[in-house]
């Protein structure tokens, strides 16, 4: 469904589908008990402001009715948002590509209390291309290598390509060493490919473990092909569905003087956290990682420690050159690496 507004300030509209019936009078009671707890006096002054509209662009009164529309959409803002010291890099860009090395604590779309910013709102500022689009993501933790489309009529060339398991990644971490453990017994040990069958479930903010028969363990989910086009599995696949390759590059010592060592992680399938939940299953778990192993309170970010987590490598054949094969390299560093 298109969008009656354009984007605004890098930010596109927001969809919101409004039920026809219920015990709402109007469409901005509805919205206001939904939404009121993030921002009730913002609320009312959009729809006295004319900022939310319908399907045709007409705005919206406090007293349209329940009923009188099934989809509105709003601009999207966040009061007072603070500003985040990092800054983010364009490596590549072509008439079609943007690849970008995105900094740590920086979002890669809206999200929560950050929208202007956020790593496609401030390119898109920064560039003036409205239809840059992500075409594949990193946690706001993560730094490193984004891609993204800029022209909308080659985008699928391009998604097909995450789609079809045709694009190499490679990511880097520090972990801190387990106490006692000698370098060198830990480099006998790699490399390692980690298997585990992981479940994400919407609005909480850590992804599980899920338990699979010893049956099913010799599964390899990287090796399954995709449903075809057009087609959804309607049952899930016995046994794990992530799968990571795990290569020590160095140990050392970080800068507080601490035994730490420099990883090379493959991720050969896409979920949710994949790689921290599989370090932390070997029992070194990435240095700075309010996540995994254990699930730290939620406090203000500390810009002096980093997830030392980075997405350093991102490979694909370019569809619209001919098959030629592309590497775009982050030039960042992990701070604490030996």
């Amino acid at each position: 469904m298109k969008s009656p507004l354009p984007v605004r300030d890098g930010v596109n509209a927001t969809r919101l589908r409004v039920p026809l019936t219920g015990p709402w009078a109007t469409v901005h009671d509805y919205v206001l008990e939904t939404f009121g707890h993030i921002d009730h006096g913002g609320i009312t002054e959009r729809f006295l402001g004319g900022e939310v509209v319908d399907s045709h662009g007409e705005p919206l009164k406090v007293t349209t009715p329940l009923g009188a529309v099934e989809f509105l959409w709003y601009y999207r803002s966040v009061a007072e948002e603070p500003r985040l010291p990092v800054t983010e890099t364009i490596l590549y860009e072509d008439e079609h590509l943007l690849a970008v090395d995105k900094p740590h604590f920086l979002p890669t779309t809206p999200a929560g209390r950050y929208v202007q910013e956020s790593l496609l709102v401030r390119l898109r500022r920064r560039t003036g291309i409205d239809e840059l689009v992500p075409i594949h993501r990193l946690d706001r933790g993560t730094a490193g290598v984004v891609l993204f489309s800029k022209n909308p009529q080659t985008r699928g060339a391009y998604q097909l390509l995450f789609e079809n398991r045709q694009v190499d990644k490679t990511y880097e971490c520090v972990s801190p060493l387990p106490p006692g453990v000698d370098p060198q017994s830990l480099s006998d040990r790699l490399p390692v490919t980690v298997r585990s069958r992981i479940h994400k479930t919407k609005g909480v903010v850590v992804s599980q473990r899920v338990p699979y028969d010893v049956a099913d363990s010799g599964h390899r989910p990287h090796e399954r092909t995709a449903p075809k086009k057009g087609r959804r599995r309607t049952t899930p696949v016995p046994g794990a569905n992530a799968s990571s390759r795990v290569e020590l590059l160095t140990t050392g010592n970080n800068s507080e003087g601490n035994p730490v060592g420099l990883f090379r992680l493959t991720p050969q399938t896409g979920k949710t956290h994949q790689l921290r939940i599989h370090m932390a299953m070997l029992g070194l778990g990435i240095l700075h990682d309010r996540f995994y192993p254990e699930l730290w309170p939620d406090t203000p970010d500390d810009f002096s420690a980093p997830l030392q987590l980075l997405a350093r490598t991102l490979t694909f054949p370019d569809p619209l050159s001919d098959g030629v094969t592309r590497t775009i390299v982050s030039e960042r560093k992990l701070s604490e690496a030996p």
